[in-house]
């Protein structure tokens, strides 16, 4: 599984996503520009000039017309995917860490931490169809005062809006009043992803505890926790087989001391029923911080603080592994249908 660079940053990569067809990939990094490149081969299409700050995160419209990206000079800038655009750019009180599009991309969210004398929030903003009717006030404030929110997430349907923080929390609230409907303590520290399956019944978070946890979407019951021996800060579920893959390593202020065997910077990968971890992805030289699967499942990015991803195309021998027991879970659940 030899890897495809994507060599397009100078500063630590802070996130990388697919396009909901999968052909598509986003890189944001701490140095400002965001970078679209191609799935298949990796090749650079453009760049979005426009932030002044470390990007943070991003997000892509369900037909891939707009991203958003959100970063550390106050602002979330909405973009034109195709030409680089910058369509509408919305003011925040603080550094903003995360952004997520609703279910229909008629609204996103958006969180900052404590700053100063301003507590941590989160936004609510509405997109409308023409930039000229763009808002450049949210049309919700949620204050957090005892925590410090790290991202946030759209639960299905755009019933809630999810927040992981500092402490390992997991909270709810409701994207209509901003009323905070229930919290769980998912995690001994801090949160630093999460992601949900394809159908978001399952959601999985990864924490600087040394565990990645598997919860049900709906009622938060721990379903799997995988424990590790290094700090996880990025896990995702493959979108067609019953895989978790995991990314993470010794934390940034250790690396230049610490070998790359040593400090651990594989993406692993497990199987979600069985626990079983069955393969590991070497080649970073710093922490992995984000990870993404294709929709297709084919494929994966990781993005690490030694400032490179990787896009690897998974072998055959991969898609041949657990084979015997997937058609024995297919015949399984046939006999009870």
């Amino acid at each position: 599984m030899q890897p495809i660079m994507l060599k397009g940053h100078e500063r630590p990569i802070t996130m990388v996503k697919y396009n909901r067809d999968g052909d598509l990939i986003i890189t944001c990094a701490k140095d400002t520009i965001p970078n679209l490149w191609r799935a298949d081969t990796g090749e650079r299409i453009g760049t979005f000039h426009g932030h002044g700050g470390a990007v943070r995160a991003c997000d892509i419209s369900f037909d891939s017309s707009r991203l958003l990206t959100a970063a550390a000079d106050n602002k979330v800038i909405l973009w034109e995917m195709e030409s680089g655009r910058e369509i509408f750019s919305f003011q925040h009180p603080a550094p903003v860490l995360s952004c997520s599009l609703a279910e229909g991309d008629k609204q996103f969210a958006s969180c900052t931490n404590k700053f100063m004398t301003i507590p941590a929030q989160i936004f609510i903003w509405n997109i409308a169809a023409n930039e000229d009717e763009m808002s450049p006030l949210p049309i919700l404030n949620i204050n957090i005062s005892d925590a410090q929110v790290h991202g946030v997430r759209w639960t299905s349907l755009n019933k809630k809006v999810l927040a992981y923080d500092a402490g390992g929390s997991i909270s709810f609230y409701n994207p209509d009043n901003g009323e905070l409907l229930e919290s769980h303590q998912v995690h001994k520290k801090q949160i630093k992803d999460v992601q949900f399956n394809r159908e978001k019944t399952l959601l999985i978070s990864a924490s600087v505890d040394m565990n990645a946890v598997v919860s049900d979407a709906s009622t938060m019951k721990e379903v799997k926790r995988f424990e590790t021996d290094r700090p996880v800060n990025a896990a995702a579920f493959s979108p067609i087989k019953e895989h978790v893959f995991m990314g993470g390593g010794q934390d940034a202020q250790s690396v230049t001391t610490t070998s790359g065997k040593s400090g651990k910077f594989e993406t692993r990968m497990f199987h979600l029923v069985y626990q079983e971890e069955f393969g590991r992805v070497k080649g970073h030289f710093g922490p992995i911080n984000t990870l993404a699967i294709c929709p297709d499942g084919r494929s994966f990015v990781s993005g690490g603080e030694d400032g490179y991803c990787r896009l690897h195309h998974l072998d055959q021998e991969y898609f041949d592994f657990y084979k015997e027991e997937d058609e024995a879970d297919r015949v399984a659940e046939a006999k009870k249908k």
